[in-house]
Parts: C-alpha cells; sequence; structure tokens
C-alpha cells in the first residue's frame, strides 16, 4: 500500500514540476504564475481529501479538517516555492505528504480529535525578495509590516507583488494565532544533506534547526610588484586571508556539531604580477547549540586579529547577520519517533537540520518538529534532486502514525 502511495506522491510532485518557469530544474517564485499554477493543483488535492481550503492574507495555502467544538489545531506542512533552477522535491514534498496522509485517513473512514491543517507557505527560500518565511511569521505574530516595501530585481515591491496576486498584505496582522489554539506543528522535508544515505535510512528526527550567524572580513596589506618585492618584507593581505580560511576548516572538523564556510573571497588588485593588497570574505557559522557557535566566533575573531598583527595587517571583522538556533520540541520529536520506528522498524535516526525551515519560524507560535526524508546523494536545489517513491511511502506511512499517534490523550 504504502509504495503505491509513494508512487502516487511521485506522480503528483511532477505534475506540481510543470509549474515551473522555462528552463533547467524548478523555478517557482511566490505571487507569480507559476505560484498560482502550484496553488491550482495543490487545492484539488486537499480537496479530494476532504478538506475545506482557503488562501490566507500572506499568500498561504490553507486546507483544514475540522475537529470536535473547541479541539485544538495540529498544523503540518512545508513551502512550495523554488530557488532557481532547483529541484521537485524541497518544500513541496512537505505539502503534499500530509494531504496524502490526511486521504488516507479520510478513506478509512478515520476521524481525529483535533482539527488538522496542512499548509503550503509561500516564501520561504527568499529568492524574489530579500525577506523570507512571510506565512509562519504571520501565524507567529513576528511579521514585520516594514518588509512589504522591499523590491526584487525589477524594481516590484512586495506588497505591489501580493496585491497583483489578489492579496490583501494589510490584513497579515490579524493571521496571528492563539498559541494556545494550536497542537503544534510538523514539517516533512528532503534531509537535503547525505546523513541519512550514508546510514543508509530512508527516514530521520530532526533534533535542531541550525543558528547561522555571518562575519564580513576585510583584511589590509600593501601590494606591490611580484618580482621585486622580497618575501620576508611583503604584507600579503591574501596569506593573511589563507590562514583564516584553514582556521575556519580546521576548527569546523575538530567542534562537533560546528559548520563554517568561506564561500566569497574577493582579491585586491587581482593581478597575477602583484602582492595582493585586500581581501574581502565572509564567513558563515551554524550549529544546533548557540553557545557552540558563539564559542566559535569569538575564537576566530581573536584568530584573525593575531594572526593580522603578526603579518602587519589590519582587519575588520564584523558579524552581519545572525539567526539562533531552534530546538525541535522534545514531546512531539518523540512520538515522531514512535511513528517512524513503527514503520522503519528500527530505533529512528536524529539529527541536526543545517538549513533554515519553515518550522524555525512555526516555533515561535507552538511545539514544532521535523521529518527527514533520505534524498539521493544528500542533493538539494539543484534539478538532480530526488526522493525516491518508496522513501516517501515509508513517510507518508510514519505521518499517519503520527497522527494516529496524537490521537491518543496522554500525547497530547
Amino acid at each position: 500500500m504504502w509504495s503505491d502511495r509513494g508512487r502516487l506522491a511521485a506522480k503528483r510532485l511532477a505534475a506540481l514540476a510543470r509549474c515551473s518557469q522555462p528552463g533547467p530544474g524548478i523555478t517557482r517564485l511566490p505571487f507569480s504564475p507559476e505560484h498560482r499554477c502550484a496553488l491550482t493543483l495543490l487545492t484539488g488535492q486537499m480537496e479530494a481529501a476532504g478538506l475545506s481550503v482557503t488562501l490566507d492574507a500572506a499568500g498561504t495555502l490553507v486546507g483544514r479538517l475540522e475537529g470536535p467544538p473547541g479541539a485544538r489545531t495540529l498544523i503540518m506542512g512545508s513551502h512550495q516555492d523554488s530557488v532557481r533552477e532547483g529541484g521537485a522535491f524541497d518544500g513541496i514534498m512537505g505539502v503534499v505528504l500530509p494531504i496524502l496522509a490526511l486521504e488516507v485517513l479520510h478513506e478509512e473512514g478515520r476521524t481525529l480529535p483535533f482539527a488538522v491543517e496542512v499548509l503550503a507557505f509561500a516564501d520561504e527560500e527568499g529568492v524574489r525578495f530579500p525577506t523570507a518565511l512571510i506565512g509562519p511569521r504571520a501565524l507567529a505574530d513576528t511579521f514585520d509590516p516594514a518588509v512589504l516595501d522591499l523590491i526584487d530585481a525589477d524594481g516590484v515591491t512586495l506588497r505591489s507583488a501580493m496585491v497583483e496576486f489578489g492579496l490583501d498584505p494589510g490584513a497579515i496582522p490579524g493571521l496571528a494565532r492563539d498559541p494556545a489554539s494550536v497542537l503544534g506543528y510538523l514539517e516533512t522535508h528532503i534531509e537535503q544533506g547525505p546523513v541519512l544515505e550514508a546510514r543508509d535510512e530512508p527516514l530521520g528526527v530532526v533534533t535542531a534547526i541550525c543558528g547561522i550567524e555571518r562575519h564580513a572580513v576585510s583584511i589590509e596589506g600593501e601590494t606591490g610588484h611580484a618580482g621585486t618585492l622580497p618575501m620576508d618584507m611583503r604584507r600579503d593581505a591574501l596569506v593573511g586571508a589563507a590562514q583564516l580560511v584553514l582556521e575556519v576548516n580546521r576548527m569546523a572538523r575538530a567542534t562537533s556539531g560546528l559548520l563554517g564556510t568561506v564561500g566569497t573571497l574577493e582579491v585586491f588588485p587581482g593581478a597575477v604580477n602583484a602582492v595582493p593588497r585586500a581581501v574581502r570574505t565572509m564567513i558563515e557559522l551554524r550549529a544546533p547549540d548557540d553557545a557552540v557557535r558563539d564559542a566559535a566566533a569569538r575564537s576566530l575573531t581573536d584568530f584573525a586579529r593575531n594572526t593580522s598583527a603578526a603579518r602587519g595587517l589590519t582587519l575588520d571583522m564584523t558579524r552581519t547577520y545572525q539567526q539562533p538556533a531552534t530546538p525541535c520540541d522534545r514531546g512531539l520529536s518523540e512520538r515522531l519517533a514512535e511513528a517512524v520506528t513503527s514503520v522503519t522498524g528500527k530505533p529512528a535516526p536524529h539529527l541536526p537540520s543545517g538549513a533554515t525551515h519553515d518550522a524555525s519560524a512555526m516555533a515561535d507560535l507552538c511545539p514544532a518538529a521535523m521529518l527527514f526524508v533520505r534524498c539521493r546523494d544528500g542533493v538539494s536545489h539543484r534539478p538532480e534532486e530526488f526522493a525516491s517513491p518508496d522513501d516517501m511511502g515509508m513517510a507518508l506511512a510514519a505521518i499517519v502514525s503520527f497522527l494516529k499517534v496524537m490521537s491518543d490523550p496522554e500525547a497530547r
């Protein structure tokens, strides 16, 4: 049964993948014709599962299954948008599978002692506009109306794009939910990494969404002719930057849970026969434990200062972005692990998420948990992104089991 349901999920995802701009992979940006196309297909799927469907002021598609009078609501979902030339599973799979889970319960004639909503958020990737997580932040009452004035590459404001899409951005503050009315939030997502595949595990339970911080680094030295400036007299900015890059890598490898990346490097004057005068770079640190990340940032700052001073270089290192880690709710995660074990017959693996998800914003509203699904080669944000029908079938079975576990009054 579950393999067949997994193949049905794959078929539905293939249909949604056609809601894309022309070109390689999937490009589906928020408040676009492609977004509208996806909403039409998802509305049909939700209605087939017996859900009532609405589109809220933030562009979130809401499929609701009513529960008993006064019952709280369990929310499931993810985002419909993609990066440019992305894959067919990131985000959108976490909408399709919960709909199918409710479809299964609908066919079984099973009722739940709580209401259930499946949400398809408009914008998690932050590709079109320099902001993201509009939908979950609206529900959690953390939405900043100032972002409505941000513009895309064509000069269109977020506010204008939403109005053109038929939405009323002025009504977004009214979307805030009462935390007492929400039972919890479950997000299902491809892992976007290779850990589950390396362990030969189809499913995993997320422990926390990593905190992130970024540092802009500027190192200044002195240029000179590469053929006439002796090595012992050089103030080579790139050599100092190279030492810092290696230290980021060394520290991250030596520190459990820490991820460190230097993804950009600008060298001035950028000539093969000139000693580098200046380097601009960015360091990104991620960890599921904020204390680990904070300690790493302090250590790297000290290293950069000492290295620069020893080489006669000047340093400017400024933290430009910080997002705290989001621990997943222990109670919900235990129920989810129980559901995974009931499907796989093995203890559920637990792992952190290095990527940010809608769950990070929903955790400001209610307890949140995440189910990871194995993806081939750990690939994501590329056209080759893939989760097998069999693995999706197992994820679907775990979601159904989770809903049944949550039906036990002691689990709530």
